[in-house]
């Protein structure tokens, strides 16, 4: 009874339009009240929710990719992806989805990943030719690989859900390969769509302008290795690596850019500030309802359901990406980070499933959420760009949605496909 109060307020207030985070404390209030413990609990679990040391990673590296997206970085970035894949059928939709794999490694984020390089790639394509539903469509799709790159907030809110148990240099490393497959996979239907529609190609800006603009988008591209270099050798922890990246930022854009001016930095900060504000909230929400979660012992009831009705761990790992599908319909991928993996990676780990390898599973199914209505954010914020409505976005953007639930596939049931580089670098 207690666990279907939970959820059932939970979801009741989702439904009616209340934000994930007041959901969630409301419902792990009226549960908590209902079970007859202290409400001191709220205020106890709020606290150490966000009380996690590894948790000061995630506004260090937003701080960090808000500075490079608005000191020239992203401009630069989609200069060199245009010289590189802009003679590929479709070209701009090609340089919409390599920019995003290069951008993710400077923002680590979907939203900002679609606001930079769709606000830019997505008039340029309509100008060009390109209907609005495909400069959408492959804009928002392709925002989904900087879920998987380093700095991918994303992956560090996983650690500390999992109760930082699981190394973040491991998970960095096992989103590569998988980021790289979504990035081909994109662009090969990307191409597919733009050789049925007609859509032509760049002119090739000669190999020199190639290396002109390869070598002043490398400072940019430095912040990721950087990062995991860093990281991974063991120099500096995932929050000193943060750290190091804001500097790094702030010297780019201040000393070798020059295009971060005082009035762009203040807005940044502004900027960086709000989204960090609203991260945390929802962190510090979920940990109260992560405590009932446990002290429901949901994880073992979850434990017991799946295994009176499949016994082999490909088909569990199927049934919880069927679920965590659903819910990614409603719910924003960090609230679904923080409540899904106390309840599935204790499943996970019982059919011998590595967490990072479930990492990489969860943070994917979540990131197609992401490009779902109704709840979806970088759907909502790629539409506005393009100025078409979703019910325009969604008539045709079934081939990129099925190419990146292919990827989630072939991730889900390949595993060393995100275990192999963590492992060699481990070596």
């Amino acid at each position: 009874m207690e666990i279907a109060l939970l959820f059932f307020v939970f979801i009741v207030l989702l439904v009616i339009g209340v934000p994930v985070a007041f959901a969630l404390a409301a419902s792990s209030l009226v549960t908590l009240l209902y079970l007859g413990l202290p409400t001191v609990v709220l205020a106890q679990q709020v606290g150490a929710g966000i009380g996690i040391a590894s948790l000061i990673a995630i506004p260090l590296f937003i701080f960090a990719g808000e500075i490079m997206m608005r000191g020239g970085i992203s401009e630069r970035l989609i200069a060199l992806a245009s010289a590189m894949v802009g003679r590929i059928r479709g070209g701009l939709g090609q340089v919409s989805v390599l920019s995003s794999l290069f951008f993710g490694g400077v923002s680590g984020s979907a939203i900002a990943d679609v606001s930079a390089v769709g606000g830019t790639m997505i008039p340029q394509m309509v100008k060009r030719g390109y209907d609005r539903d495909f400069a959408v469509n492959v804009s928002i799709t392709a925002a989904l690989v900087a879920l998987l790159v380093p700095p991918s907030h994303n992956l560090i809110l996983f650690s500390a859900a999992a109760g930082g148990g699981i190394s973040i240099a491991d998970l960095f490393a096992g989103g590569l390969l998988p980021a790289l497959l979504m990035t081909a996979v994109l662009m090969a239907t990307g191409y597919i769509v733009a050789r049925r529609r007609g859509y032509g190609v760049e002119v090739f800006p000669g190999f020199r302008t190639l290396a002109l603009r390869m070598v002043s988008a490398l400072p940019g591209l430095g912040l990721v290795a950087l990062i995991f270099i860093g990281i991974r050798a063991g120099v500096f922890t995932a929050v000193e690596s943060a750290a190091v990246a804001v500097a790094y930022a702030l010297l780019v854009t201040i000393v070798l850019y020059r295009q971060l001016r005082w009035r762009i930095f203040l807005e940044t900060i502004v900027h960086a500030a709000r989204t960090t504000g609203v991260i945390l909230f929802v962190i510090a929400c979920a940990a109260v309802f992560g405590w009932l979660l446990a002290y429901l012992q949901v994880p073992s009831a979850a434990v017991d359901a799946l295994q009176s009705v499949a016994d082999d761990k490909y088909m569990v790992l199927l049934l919880i990406i069927v679920v965590l599908l659903l819910l990614g319909t409603f719910m924003d991928l960090a609230p679904m980070i923080l409540i899904c993996t106390p309840i599935f990676l204790p499943v996970a780990r019982a059919y011998g499933i590595d967490p990072v390898h479930f990492g990489m599973v969860l943070v994917l199914t979540g990131g197609l959420g992401l490009v779902t209505p109704p709840v979806g954010s970088v759907l909502f914020v790629g539409t506005a760009i393009g100025k078409i409505s979703i019910a325009e976005s969604l008539r045709s953007i079934w081939p990129f949605w099925l190419a990146a639930l292919g990827v989630l596939l072939v991730v889900a049931f390949f595993p060393p496909l995100s275990l192999w580089l963590p492992a060699l670098l481990r070596a």
